[in-house]
């Protein structure tokens, strides 16, 4: 379909209104959510729509199997409500080299509301104390304002008890966490860890260190060329010796979301516990952790409208109860002597030192902010919003989408004839437009395509149609120069 772009408005025009745009239990595991053949890519289409309610996409290309979907019974937001969301965001109304800033790069962090940035600016004015200690009012405040934090988290993700919920730094080190914490115990010389080839970094490197430190294996399962996990191979790997799966939910170079209650499944079939890295997907659409049933499940506070430097880790009790403090230090600890330190129980002995406070009060406003929209309805908005930009890019000579997964979120990888991806992202700067241009921390995945990196658009609910066809007009104009 021909899309004819318009220039995008400004923050205040678009603000008006004017335009209107087209158990904990873990042992022993569960059955396997999905019999049969995996081979099939209808099959896996199949099965990732009826675990994600809101991104199964109609293909557009010659191998698109069969297709469409019936539109979500959630409501998407309206274009007056997503103007009135835009207001919230203060770094949205400005002018980048003379146009309006246009954010397409949510994938590698979000903007944030004025309800986050008012919160941690008011806990530095008003509440600023350490936790956990003290007899003093600004202590006792400090301390519930991170402990309502964790459970605003708990809530937020459906884990079943608020000791569930580690604070760690990010995605990274909750990975990292895991690693050298469970890993270090329970996986050893000839064991395996299986991965895919859409892992971000920080869901590859840490299980390399482990196996350089423990002579275990990682084993890799593949992807299609429209970037969809290959089932029946990943099945096959799934054996005696592997130990663990870490595996994405999002992709984050292609969008690709996994079918991961059926991976979970699989695993747990075999009794092998699942991390679930969930950075790109927390941000998009509802998480359920207890009915996904994953052993762990990691994400990150700045992908998810919060601050930077605050993430989370969260794990079954009773695992987390049987693994080893990650670091040592003040607040993890019951009682230090030269002969002996106890520690705490989880989550604070995972959390030693003085936490990032702040973090997790931001972290807790973003929340309480995603909370007040209603997270089925950004996923509603956001599936209509990816559907139109797929259109709408599809119409730009030369331009080649990496990522055609019939299941997506939020992210619009392509690559251009004969211009760099550099070039590309250069070009759309001077307009305003902020895209990511490499290989996005996702080398294995794209190299599977023979690239060495693209250009990122990546979506989020305050982004507009009218943005979408700036965007589009831009990419055309490079061609035409």
């Amino acid at each position: 379909t021909d899309v004819s772009p318009t220039p995008v408005r400004s923050g205040a025009e678009l603000d008006s209104g004017e335009h209107q745009p087209n158990s904990t239990e873990v042992y022993p595991f569960g059955e396997p959510r999905c019999n049969g053949s995996f081979s099939s890519r209808q099959v896996y289409a199949d099965t990732v729509k009826s675990q994600s309610e809101f991104y199964f996409l109609p293909r557009t290309d010659s191998a698109s199997g069969s297709g469409s979907r019936e539109p979500s019974a959630t409501p998407a937001l309206s274009t007056l409500e997503v103007n009135r969301i835009r207001r919230d965001f203060p770094i949205l109304h400005q002018r980048v080299h003379g146009h309006p800033l246009i954010w397409f790069d949510n994938a590698a962090t979000t903007q944030k509301p004025r309800d986050v940035i008012e919160a941690t600016s008011r806990f530095y004015r008003q509440d600023n104390s350490n936790i956990h200690r003290a007899a003093h009012a600004l202590a006792a405040r400090s301390t519930e304002l991170y402990e309502g934090g964790r459970e605003k988290v708990r809530q937020f993700i459906g884990a079943g008890d608020a000791k569930e919920i580690v604070f760690v730094r990010g995605t990274t080190e909750a990975v990292n966490l895991v690693a050298q914490t469970y890993g270090r115990t329970y996986i050893g010389r000839g064991d395996e860890i299986l991965l895919t080839v859409m892992e971000h970094h920080a869901n590859i490197v840490p299980w390399q260190i482990l196996a350089e430190q423990t002579g275990a294996l990682l084993r890799v399962a593949p992807i299609n060329d429209a970037g969809e996990l290959i089932l029946d191979q990943f099945a096959a790997l799934l054996s005696s010796r592997t130990k663990l799966v870490a595996v994405t939910h999002v992709s984050n170079a292609l969008g690709t979301i996994n079918p991961v209650e059926t991976i979970i499944g699989m695993a747990h079939a075999q009794g092998i516990p699942v991390l679930v890295d969930g950075a790109q997907s927390v941000p998009h659409f509802p998480i359920n952790v207890q009915s996904m049933d994953c052993d762990f499940f990691v994400f990150s506070g700045h992908k998810l409208f919060g601050p930077t430097g605050i993430g989370v880790l969260y794990g079954k009790a009773a695992l987390l109860e049987k693994m080893a403090p990650y670091q040592g230090g003040g607040d993890m600890i019951k009682d230090v002597t030269f002969e002996r330190t106890t520690y705490q129980g989880i989550p604070q002995k995972f959390e030693a030192g003085t936490p990032d406070i702040a973090g997790v009060v931001g972290l807790g406003a973003a929340i309480d902010y995603l909370t007040s929209i209603g997270m089925p309805a950004i996923a509603a908005y956001e599936h209509e919003l990816l559907e139109y930009a797929t259109q709408a890019l599809s119409s730009v000579r030369g331009l080649r989408p990496i990522g055609t997964a019939a299941v997506k979120a939020s992210v619009l990888s392509f690559v251009m004839d004969g211009i760099s991806n550099e070039q590309v992202g250069r070009h759309l700067d001077r307009y305003g437009i902020a895209v990511r241009a490499g290989h996005h921390c996702a080398q294995p995945t794209v190299r599977r395509f023979g690239l060495e990196g693209t250009v990122r658009p990546s979506l989020a609910f305050y982004n507009t149609q009218d943005e979408i066809d700036t965007l589009v007009s831009v990419l055309r104009q490079l061609k035409k120069d």
